[in-house]
């Protein structure tokens, strides 16, 4: 795994570049992402380049032993582009205008705006494909980015009125799969499609989800655009995206598919604050960030990636767009990095090199301070790469295995369950798939997250939490495998038109466990039901038929838990100690080990060496019994720490010598 930092030589006097560059070095760095935000620099006004000073800027980093990632600037569309075509702007849900003066100002569906892509990374890529000093390159910047993803202007119409005239044979086809007789929606012609957007009541949630999935598409497609004209100019280098975290507003693997890497921005702490929905998790996570929220991420990101990620933007400090920002507990990002690393990233770069003393994001801290000197993170970033260096030495495998649990991921699946969010406001598929998720990891398994197109004949165990949309193809595949499957309420409940299937839920999904949904009912947030056997649910809970008896059930005589062989369905939403019993017993049945480690103690295999994390506020001890465990009962080495952890600490060993040494740090 490489360092590498974000860097921004624009913002800074030139004959500062070679000092910075020399000081990326000492701090073990060695890769550095430029130019993404660049655009009026580059091209000062219509047809005007000015690329002298990239070159000098590239060459400076290229001379000290830095690898460049160039980003292409079109995040960030300049005065002249807006003043002269304003037509390339976005416009909200409320009609507004989304104007120059921030970034993200552009409409995905603006063909014009496509040309002036086009014709800039163009540019940048026959000037700069073949540089020896580049080694990647990151298109455009966090996709979706401040609601971003979908667009309600002139442009988003019209490609949407063609896209429906593609996708469904006549306005008859149309109508019948998104139910336009009710309440008289019936069109008669595909130019009387608008967008669902300033309706009396909710809209029809067909129509809703046919443009999310065009809204979708039109970002792949933006994206191809411009990694087909890197490909043909830049050979051999590596094509990213940086995506973002908690974010679902489009289908990440179907742009990702297009790269050679998924890389995203972790900012565990602002996440926290902003996304958390548990107010002891805010409390005693408050400087550490959620102890399964990065680890998530990396899994999602190295899916979507095809086995490749990278942190392209990585906290070092209090940020400045969450709600509340605190500063991170001393050794945390120290210790992000190495959670980065057990989850197989490539590269760990930060956001970003020196604090700004101007702009919008002059409160967002850096690894230097704005008079230059170095910020509290430089220490902890130049021993997180002397500790990989140190580590790595060793020589140990630390290959990436695959995991014996399968978590499915389906963007498609996760908007279905929000279109009719207003039926159970409690409900986000999102968070109840990470409380999964959290709840495997504490119980000391490895997960991967998948595609619902992956191959799964590996895995022991596959869960199913945001598959709301009927898949035939992935329920035969499941049916084929010879996992225990494991399913979750709202599962194969709508059609891909967002309709419930004819045969009711989980429609496809039939073909595994022979039960059909007959009703659901939502909960507010005070109440709790509780199962026979104490298992208790909170925010979703559905009445099942099924041929066979519930292995439990409700006092009011609702099922909770069928099993039909190896396939388990439940029809409601456990809270996390329900789900941390329940997971518990299926990860017996399936022959896999666990280990309760508690609230804030984490810990991950790779390969030979396993970590373990601290994210609780206080010490642990990692046990022999525990490092052994890791580690097939074989006696355990400490290669990295000490076994007692305090808050922000880690420890690493491995199982493959016998002798029981430390090495400092």
């Amino acid at each position: 795994m490489k360092t590498g930092v974000c860097y921004y030589p624009e913002h800074w006097p030139e004959a500062r570049w070679v000092v910075d560059a020399a000081h990326m070095r000492n701090l073990g760095l060695s890769m550095v992402r430029i130019g993404e935000f660049a655009w009026s620099r580059l091209e000062p006004a219509a047809g005007q380049y000015q690329f002298d000073w990239l070159t000098r800027a590239i060459d400076t980093l290229s001379d000290a032993g830095l690898e460049v990632i160039l980003g292409t600037p079109t995040a960030t569309p300049p005065a002249w582009l807006i003043r002269n075509h304003p037509q390339v702007l976005a416009v909200d849900e409320n009609g507004q205008v989304r104007d120059f003066g921030s970034r993200r100002h552009y409409c995905f569906s603006s063909e014009l705006y496509r040309e002036h892509c086009e014709r800039i990374v163009t540019e940048l890529a026959t000037r700069y494909g073949r540089h020896d000093g580049i080694t990647a390159w990151q298109t455009d910047n966090e996709y979706g980015c401040h609601s971003t993803s979908i667009s309600y202007s002139s442009a988003a119409l019209s490609a949407f009125q063609k896209w429906c005239e593609r996708q469904y044979n006549g306005i008859d086809a149309l109508n019948l799969a998104w139910g336009n007789v009710f309440w008289s929606m019936e069109y008669s012609n595909f130019s009387e499609i608008g967008l669902p957007v300033g309706t009396v009541t909710e809209s029809n949630p067909a129509h809703r989800m046919a443009f999310w999935r065009f809204s979708s598409t039109q970002i792949t497609s933006f994206n191809k655009l411009q990694v087909d004209i890197i490909k043909k100019h830049a050979p051999g280098r590596d094509v990213v995206h940086n995506f973002m975290g908690n974010f679902v507003e489009f289908d990440h693997f179907e742009v990702a598919d297009d790269l050679d890497v998924a890389s995203w921005d972790n900012y565990p702490l602002g996440f926290l604050t902003r996304d958390g929905t548990n107010p002891e998790d805010q409390k005693t996570f408050l400087r550490t960030g959620h102890p399964d929220s990065s680890a998530f991420h990396h899994d999602l990101y190295r899916a979507c990636g095809k086995g490749r990620m990278w942190l392209m933007e990585q906290q070092p400090g209090p940020v400045n767009w969450a709600p509340f920002n605190p500063a991170p507990l001393p050794g945390m990002v120290r210790l992000w990095g190495w959670e980065a690393f057990a989850h197989g990233a490539e590269l760990v770069s930060y956001f970003r090199w020196r604090q700004l003393p101007f702009g919008q994001e002059q409160m967002h801290a850096a690894l230097l301070l704005p008079d230059g000197r170095d910020d509290d993170a430089a220490h902890e970033v130049k021993q997180l790469a002397e500790d990989i260096r140190k580590v790595l030495s060793l020589n140990i495998n630390v290959d990436v295995s695959p995991a014996p649990v399968a978590l499915v991921f389906d963007y498609a699946g996760d908007q279905a369950a929000r279109i009719q969010q207003p039926d159970g406001q409690n409900y986000d598929p999102l968070v109840f798939m990470q409380n999964i998720y959290s709840v495997v990891r504490q119980l000391g398994v490895r997960v991967d997250i998948v595609p619902t197109t992956a191959t799964m004949d590996d895995y022991k165990l596959i869960i199913l939490a945001n598959c709301s949309v009927s898949d035939g193809a992935l329920a035969m595949k499941l049916k084929q495998s010879n996992a225990h499957i494991l399913m979750f309420p709202r599962t194969g409940s709508k059609t891909t038109e967002c309709a419930i299937p004819d045969q009711l839920p989980p429609g496809d999904f039939q073909q595994l466990i022979d039960l059909k949904v007959t009703r659901v009912e939502t909960l507010p947030k005070a109440i709790r039901m509780t199962t026979k056997n104490n298992v208790q649910v909170v925010d979703w809970r559905e009445r099942v038929e099924a041929t066979f008896p519930a292995e439990d059930a409700f006092e009011d005589g609702w099922g909770f838990h069928f099993q039909q062989k190896q396939v388990h369905y439940i029809n409601a939403c456990p809270d996390r100690a329900s789900l941390l019993s329940l997971l518990q017993a299926r990860l017996n049945e399936c022959g896999i080990h666990s280990l309760n480690l508690g609230d804030g103690l984490r810990i991950m295999q790779r390969g030979e060496l396993s970590m373990a994390f601290n994210y609780g506020p206080d010490e642990v001890l990692v046990t022999e019994e525990i490092q052994q465990h890791f580690c097939n009962e074989n006696p355990s080495r400490v290669i990295l720490g000490q076994p007692l952890l305090q808050a922000g600490d880690l420890c690493a060993w491995t199982g493959s010598a016998t002798e029981s040494t430390s090495t400092d740090g």
